[in-house]
């Protein structure tokens, strides 16, 4: 009986979609520097690290990030 349920929490837990586990934060400033400041405030508040996806530079810069728990 215990293999069982051990067999039905795996496959449950396995049905999940690990992207449900990231969480992206966002931040728009005037240089890089800010923004990536203001990403690392946001990923400090909540306690985790973060990884820059993207960076778009135009008038302004548009920085995305992952949090790393």
């Amino acid at each position: 009986m215990k293999t069982i349920k051990n067999f039905v929490a795996v496959a449950a837990i396995s049905m999940m979609s690990f992207g449900a586990f990231a969480q992206s934060i966002t931040a728009t400033a005037s240089t890089l520097d800010s923004a990536e400041a203001i990403i690392a405030a946001k990923a400090s508040e909540q306690g985790a690290g973060y990884t820059i996806t993207s960076a778009i530079v135009n008038s302004r810069v548009h920085m995305t990030a992952h949090l790393d728990k």
